[in-house]
């Protein structure tokens, strides 16, 4: 089994290929941490803050989002904030990512990056 890094560095890689950006919940989703329908939950409401929802520990959680960032300066990926918004019809409510709710933890959840022109991703240190 692969180790978290590498994980982290394949949906990254993944990611960019596919759409051109990577979103840490999509990254989440990948390696196994955060199912589509705790997603889907979390995006509609049903669930207070998607930390809740994700099978790991904030340490380790914190980990893979280091990784992320890690990744992204490494592969000069410009990084863009995105305002996640509650699916569904009328008042959508902001949506929160921590237990905390610490500014600097939201916005590391609902940074995407994007690939700024790189014909190949590094993985490696």
């Amino acid at each position: 089994m692969k180790n978290m890094t590498e994980k982290v560095q394949y949906a990254m890689n993944k990611n960019i290929f596919e759409k051109g950006y990577a979103a840490p919940v999509d990254v989440l989703m990948d390696i196994g941490v955060l199912s589509k329908k705790d997603y889907e939950d979390w995006r509609a409401g049903r669930v207070p803050f998607l930390e809740k929802v994700c099978q790991a520990n904030l340490s380790k959680l914190s980990n893979i989002m280091r990784e992320i960032r890690t990744f992204a300066a490494k592969n000069n990926l410009k990084a863009s904030w995105t305002f996640y918004r509650q699916y569904g019809k009328g008042n959508k409510q902001k949506l929160r990512f921590s237990k905390s709710g610490n500014e600097t933890i939201e916005k590391a959840y609902a940074t995407h990056y994007m690939d700024t022109g790189a014909k190949e991703l590094r993985t490696g240190n």
